[in-house]
């Protein structure tokens, strides 16, 4: 079969008839499926992209088999940082760039065979998507949930531009390999942070794999303790949370943070610090978040000068800055108890800081540091309590005397959207110097992101230097103003996008939140988990801000989340232009065709784990194919006139197979195991060559049953070349309005059993036995087995040994 032209014709037959089209008026049996879409940064699909939207679209094509009006869309993440640097880098626009990838890459998943619904298509950086996503802005911040502040951001002294985490490698610039700095800039956030515990919380009510869960926990990150209150020299308060209040008597430092603003005042309070305490902030702002808190590095700090008071002993404590405290963590400030915290005590160890101990272990020499529960000594009124009970005495203190109390705490912290950059969704904001910040009235949306604009880095956002994109009216007062110079992270556009899709053309709303609420939540939603604590995180949250406004009426986008695997290069590395080992689809898809390509992905790895690329078994699966095509045809030859009419054991062998077969599939693509889907399919396609050569007498109907099952079977794992056989055995519609064959599980009860039987452990023959029998009647009728009866002449039978199902093993003497 020419794969090719059989793959054409299919696609152009589907196009035709609408069949992936989503038929709203079947919205109550709908099933969202949903690949994670795409970014066009490249000209081609690689074979990542094909192992997510392949089998994936084989789940989706067996859900519209068993009944269900199957929603899989697809569209582009279009906007982010891959088209802006090859801009810089090429000097080709980045919307040139990116329509041209898209338009490549709209063919090849068309050729792809995927039932993705073209109807719905969407792609972030046109007008009338990132309209909605700075409406989506807007209603943030009208509900509170968007504001303004300084924030630390990634600096490239010689690009003069902010860089994005993903462009700082091992502390440096991708570009220039300069050190990155930190510095402060005003950026827009979004207050995540005020969902929190639901967000903690609702992991429990979704099904997503235990270790993306468990990601997501611990970015949260829920911490229940103490936040106490030491008093500065300057009358400010240095608030630290801890979850070891039970070790407050034992601190005799306090640490700060170099970027906490109180850093400014100390030095102005101690100039003779102040030389210090400058090479000590730009020596910290050199390293990122990680390094800094790597148990490997080196502890560093400096002393301020400043003193702060305890607030249970009223000694004075030194303050020191660290760099192993991050103002984005916490307060930015911690409590040094150096007797009982390994970091503590290096700290304190190497900078000759006194180490006190109020802690002792039961029953044994305390070794410090000694980090776990014991109890408490040096501690005054609280000497001899221990753990839990010592905690909750100093927090119901602290409360009393107003210098701190119990707390929750959140690793958390609030989402930075606003980026320095040109390619992405302007914001939505208009500052004005008599009315300050001001957002633009949603009848004036989209803010249009300008054409002519000037991209390459210089020290500020680009849309800054375009005059006219810059230069507006108030809409509050009239009076002269400009807009926002930043655009939006681009994780806010896939924040929302799947509340989209089935309203794609809507240009009144977002999207109409009564088909949002028949439509969503995503059934099933399949990616990369390296989106764990960003797209996955940013959706929920948006999510729940869109439901407590009033559009939708669910908490959570996705139901069921599925991670694929990652197909690694020959050697066993991450697919990469550096290393060399870039594996292209499009030589196997010329060779072979898409269809025998999709199958050997879901044959040769499994989907969940991935694995090195090896091209060994392609050819197996395309001899596969012609075997299921031969097969096919051969039966066609058969008249159903000349064959016979009963069920014998052959045909209720052949029904067992093929019912297997069925209950096999029909459980492991529910969990996207295609590997051993596609094993039990050879073993049916293998059953049915069995029968068919075994038996000169055949039942003919039942076997033409068994072959359009067979096709029925296959569809989703190749669909054109199912198609195809569908329409050789003369059948006018698509197979997919076919249902996927249900299990007859009577079929899977056997009415005889083949046994191996043994004489004195040794194999003699193999016997058919049916169900049902006695243990002494199964003896009996081996034994008139005439290879049994003759080598059992004679002899004692003493002891006959069964196990069921399987084997009968005569004990004789």
């Amino acid at each position: 079969m020419d794969m090719k032209s059989v793959e054409s014709k299919w696609q152009a037959k589907w196009e035709k008839s609408k069949l992936n089209v989503f038929n709203k008026k079947n919205a109550d049996k709908k099933w969202y499926v949903l690949e994670m879409f795409s970014y066009p940064s490249g000209a081609k699909l690689h074979v990542g992209h094909w192992y997510n939207y392949g089998p994936t679209d084989t789940y989706a094509r067996f859900k519209k088999m068993q009944g269900y009006e199957v929603f899989q869309p697809m569209g582009f993440d279009a906007f982010g940082l891959p088209a802006e640097n090859y801009a810089i880098k090429t000097g080709i626009h980045p919307k040139d760039s990116t329509e041209k990838n898209i338009e490549t890459m709209e063919r090849q998943l068309k050729n792809m065979g995927a039932m993705f619904d073209w109807s719905a298509e969407m792609v972030t950086c046109e007008e009338n998507y990132y309209k909605w996503t700075q409406w989506l802005f807007l209603q943030l911040y009208k509900k509170g949930l968007a504001y303004r502040k300084e924030a630390l951001v990634n600096w490239c002294p010689s690009c003069e531009t902010v860089l994005a985490n993903e462009q700082v490698i091992n502390g440096e610039c991708e570009r220039c390999s300069s050190v990155v700095l930190r510095k402060d800039m005003t950026q827009w956030f979004f207050k995540i942070t005020d969902y929190a515990e639901e967000l903690l919380s609702d992991l429990d009510n979704i099904d997503w794999p235990e270790k993306t869960k468990l990601m997501q926990k611990n970015w949260i990150g829920k911490s229940t303790g103490c936040e106490i209150h030491f008093e500065c020299e300057t009358g400010d308060l240095i608030t630290v949370f801890t979850t070891r209040p039970d070790t407050v008597f034992g601190v005799n430092y306090v640490v700060l943070a170099p970027e906490h603003p109180l850093v400014e005042k100390l030095k102005t309070a101690h100039p003779e610090q102040a030389e210090a305490i400058d090479k000590y902030v730009r020596y910290a702002s050199e390293a990122n978040d990680i390094d800094r808190l790597s148990t490997a590095r080196e502890k560093t700090g400096v002393f301020t000068g400043a003193y702060a008071i305890h607030p249970l002993t009223g000694k004075k404590v030194p303050i020191y800055l660290a760099d192993y405290v991050l103002y984005s963590y916490g307060t930015g400030a911690v409590m040094a108890v150096a007797a009982h915290d390994e970091r503590d005590y290096a700290f304190a160890t190497k900078y000759g800081l006194p180490i006190t101990q109020v802690i002792q272990k039961v029953g044994g020499e305390t070794i410090l540091p000694f980090c776990d529960d014991g109890i408490l000594v040096n501690s005054g009124e609280f000497d001899g309590l221990s753990g839990d009970e010592a905690r909750d005495a100093i927090a119901v203190y602290l409360t009393k005397i107003g210098k701190g109390g119990k707390k929750v705490n959140y690793r958390l912290r609030d989402w930075s959207v606003s980026r320095q950059r040109y390619w992405g969704a302007p914001i939505p904001m208009i500052h004005c110097e008599k009315c300050g910040v001001v957002p633009v009235p949603e009848k004036d949306l989209p803010v249009k992101l300008p054409y002519d604009v000037e991209f390459r880095p210089n020290g500020k956002s680009p849309l800054a230097t375009h005059e006219g994109f810059m230069k507006c009216t108030c809409p509050n007062c009239g009076g002269k103003a400009s807009r926002d110079p930043d655009t939006l992270d681009t994780f806010v556009c896939s924040s929302w996008y799947y509340l989209r899709y089935p309203d794609a053309h809507n240009d009144k709303q977002a999207f109409s939140p009564e088909i949002a609420n028949k439509m969503a939540p995503v059934d099933v939603y399949v990616g990369g988990s390296e989106h764990a604590c960003m797209h996955l995180l940013y959706a929920r949250f948006i999510t729940k801000a869109l439901r407590d406004m009033g559009y939708i009426n669910f908490s959570e986008p996705f139901k069921r989340l599925v991670h694929q695997g990652i197909i690694l290069g020959p050697d066993g590395n991450r697919m990469s232009k550096s290393h060399g080992n870039v594996i292209s689809p499009d030589v196997y898809i010329d060779e072979y065709g898409s269809d025998i390509f999709r199958l050997y992905l879901m044959f040769g790895f499994s989907y969940t784990e991935g694995g090195p690329w090896n091209d060994d078994g392609i050819k197996s699966v395309a001899k596969f194919i012609d075997r299921v095509e031969r097969t096919v045809r051969k039966a066609l030859e058969l008249d159903p006139s000349s064959g016979i009419q009963e069920m014998r054991a052959q045909e209720k062998a052949l029904d067992y197979a093929k019912n297997y077969a069925i209950k096999c599939i029909t459980r492991d693509v529910e969990v996207f195991s295609f590997n051993t889907s596609v094993a039990r399919i050879m073993e049916y396609v293998n059953a049915l060559i069995k029968y068919d050569s075994e038996n000169s007498e055949k039942n003919v109907t039942f076997y033409k049953t068994c072959i359009e099952d067979l096709i029925r079977i296959l569809a989703p794992f190749a669909p054109h070349f199912a198609e195809e056989l569908w329409e050789i055995v003369g059948q006018k519609e698509s197979v997919f309005l076919e249902s996927y064959p249900p299990v007859n599980e009577q079929a899977l009860v056997k009415d005889e059993v083949e046994y191996a039987v043994q004489i004195n452990s040794k194999i003699k023959a193999k016997m058919m036995i049916p169900e049902g029998l006695a243990d002494a009647e199964m003896q009996a009728l081996v034994c008139q087995n005439p290879d049994v009866a003759e080598q059992i002449a004679g002899k004692t039978i003493k002891k006959c040994i069964i196990v069921k199902g399987r084997l009968i093993n005569l004990i004789v003497g």
